[in-house]
């Protein structure tokens, strides 16, 4: 995958985007504050911010934000939700080259996104922009695929309809390679349950919102929204469906290498 097909995947749903994606537990950012430091002062640059959900959590706690993304309808997305808020920057930059200042950023965080990145790129441009005492956190909506029927069945149902979904699942991200990112383990490891409640509707653009389910017109569209159905109606109750999720953070600094 090149850059600029992992930039545009998603300009194509961002209605969905917006509407169906999961934000994140307050517990984490609650952890962010009691075990790394986290303040209203502190400057956030939130990269891969897409349109805003991790942002508003940073903007929520008084943080000022820099919203990092590369993707237009992501970023004009965002811009939208924060027209009215001061402390939001909007920047139009990747994140192997943010723009920002030498030193400037407190916290640099990246929410379902760091997956897209170059590893090495990325842990040179970060160095470059935090503070001599700055942080990195990376998080993930870890959703569970075994937990329930439903959650099995609709695993099945991404890996026989999918494009790519194996090659960009962010589970790719694994231990070694945080380790190789932090220079170590010395990282703050945590996970919060959270979940989501989904009609039809929602369960239908849930999957849409996703860059490896077939948009419309592909020949496993329309399968696959058929499926999805029979699947929705074998395990909904009282028209309803639980999206279960891990919420995985991943928090330290970037030790020299």
């Amino acid at each position: 995958m090149t850059a600029s097909d992992s930039t545009s995947r998603f300009s194509d749903r961002v209605a969905e985007y917006v509407r169906f994606r999961p934000s994140y537990p307050d517990s984490m950012v609650e952890t962010l504050v009691n075990e790394a430091g986290i303040s209203p002062t502190s400057v956030v640059a939130d990269i891969g911010s897409g349109t805003g959900s991790s942002s508003e959590l940073f903007l929520r706690h008084g943080c000022q934000v820099y919203g990092v993304e590369p993707n237009r309808e992501m970023r004009e997305a965002a811009e939208a939700r924060f027209r009215e808020e001061p402390r939001f920057r909007s920047i139009d930059a990747t994140a192997e080259a943010t723009t920002l200042d030498d030193a400037s950023i407190d916290l640099v965080v990246s929410g379902q996104a760091f997956h897209w990145f170059d590893v090495e790129g990325t842990r040179s441009e970060f160095t470059r922009i935090l503070s001599p005492q700055g942080l990195v956190a990376l998080f993930w909506n870890k959703r569970r695929t075994e937990s329930t029927a439903f959650l099995r069945d609709y695993e099945k149902l991404l890996l026989e309809f999918s494009t790519d979904y194996e090659q960009v699942n962010h589970a790719r991200v694994d231990a070694a390679l945080l380790s190789t990112f932090f220079g170590g383990d010395h990282f703050l490891s945590r996970s919060f349950p959270y979940s989501q409640s989904f009609d039809f509707e929602g369960l239908r653009g849930r999957l849409l919102s996703s860059s490896y389910a077939p948009a419309a017109g592909h020949p496993q569209h329309v399968p696959m929204l058929r499926e999805l159905e029979r699947v929705f109606q074998t395990h909904s109750v009282d028209s309803c469906i639980q999206f279960d999720y891990d919420t995985e953070l991943y928090c330290g600094s970037l030790v020299p290498t």
